[in-house]
């Protein structure tokens, strides 16, 4: 055989291996069928009063807001879709709006997306979907036993979604879901700055908003917007115009002395002058665990709390009801092991935070107790 015929041997050769794995990946890509999940539910919006699906403030402020803050709101932070399916995979497409990196919180947490299932009156993890640019698709589970299931699906913190569709196997429906849980009745609204809006959580799903729906199977609503939770005014309304049983109000890590003293009662009576007995929690700024070294923070950690305790003190001077006040010390430990860079929570320091609220909102919370009965009597003023 001479060097052209063996040349061209081997060439069929590669040639119809290459068409034998392209021939194997065709079922792969083919076997599953992609839904646009505009169709579907989502949890964790205070208006929907948006053109983007996946924004969380209302279209109106485009042009009244700062441009950080508008920006911002446009990232998905404490948004979910629910749906339903008894598929053997789920997988997913998406394509992101800024595709956003940061040097200190993962990508999946950014920009990725979470699974999970409900199994009883229990949220469980299923994976999450790792992004690896603006576009992305992948598998997030497979070889499932065929049963019908109720899925929550955690959207990106850090940034927003253009598109998004749910692909299932070719046999299996993609449907509404069945129930309403986490329970839309009466949510509990935050506002608040990057640590609400879940810097720096690993995935989505460990935001301390999504922790605590899952543990009170109740919809939360995360109005954090990183480095920009500064009482503006336009944010009020947003906050008032959604049924709450309690109004969190996490603020002090972003807003000055000054703007506190400025704006922190009028933003409050927006709030009160719509729901006039419905529990409003102040939050103290965190001991960040670099305060304990870094003495110029520890002295605007302290002068912050000090004029928020001022500022609450004198409105319950006023005559002032329903309002609470919870202390920072217990909030993330004291072994400095909660955070990423002294200020943004690890998953660690995300769940000892869901746990104290946890213990303070549960009264609240509970089906048994409805009304303002005070929620954790040693943690709160």
């Amino acid at each position: 055989m001479n060097d052209k015929h063996l040349f061209m041997k081997r060439l069929c050769f590669t040639a119809c291996l290459c068409m034998g794995m392209l021939g194997a990946s065709i079922p792969l890509s083919a076997q599953y069928v992609y839904h646009d999940a505009s169709v579907f539910p989502v949890w964790g919006k205070a208006t929907p009063e948006t053109s983007d699906r996946y924004a969380r403030l209302p279209d109106s402020l485009e042009l009244v807001s700062r441009a950080p803050l508008w920006n911002l709101s446009r990232n998905s932070a404490g948004l979910s879709v629910r749906f339903r399916s008894g598929s053997t995979a789920i997988a997913v497409r998406w394509e992101l709006l800024f595709d956003n990196h940061m040097n200190h919180m993962t990508d999946t947490g950014v920009k990725g997306l979470d699974l999970y299932c409900l199994e009883g009156e229990e949220w469980r993890f299923v994976n999450s979907a790792r992004p690896r640019g603006k576009k992305n698709q992948t598998v997030i589970i497979s070889s499932m036993e065929p049963q019908e299931r109720e899925y929550m699906l955690c959207l990106p913190l850090y940034d927003g979604i253009l598109s998004l569709e749910i692909g299932v196997d070719s046999l299996a429906t993609l449907d509404l879901p069945a129930i309403e849980w986490p329970r839309r009745h009466k949510p509990v609204v935050f506002y608040g700055t990057s640590i609400l809006q879940g810097g720096c959580a690993s995935c989505p799903g460990m935001a301390h908003t999504h922790i605590l729906s899952r543990w009170f199977n109740r919809e939360m609503i995360n109005l954090g917007f990183s480095g920009n939770g500064q009482l503006d005014k336009e944010i009020a309304p947003v906050i008032a115009g959604v049924d709450a049983s309690v109004f969190v109000l996490d603020f002090v890590p972003n807003a000055t002395v000054e703007q506190m003293e400025e704006r922190m009662e009028d933003f409050y009576r927006v709030i009160r002058e719509k729901h006039p007995s419905t529990p409003i929690l102040f939050v103290e700024d965190p001991v960040f665990t670099h305060t304990r070294y870094d003495r110029r923070i520890a002295e605007e950690v302290n002068r912050k709390n000090e004029t928020l305790r001022r500022i609450f003190a004198a409105l319950r001077e006023q005559g002032e009801k329903h309002i609470y006040l919870l202390p920072s010390e217990r909030m993330i430990g004291t072994d400095g092991e909660a955070t990423v860079d002294g200020i943004h929570f690890t998953d660690v320091g995300f769940m000892r935070y869901a746990e104290l609220l946890r213990e303070v909102l549960s009264p609240w919370l509970s089906d048994d107790e409805p009304g303002d009965s005070k929620a954790g009597e040693s943690m709160i003023y």
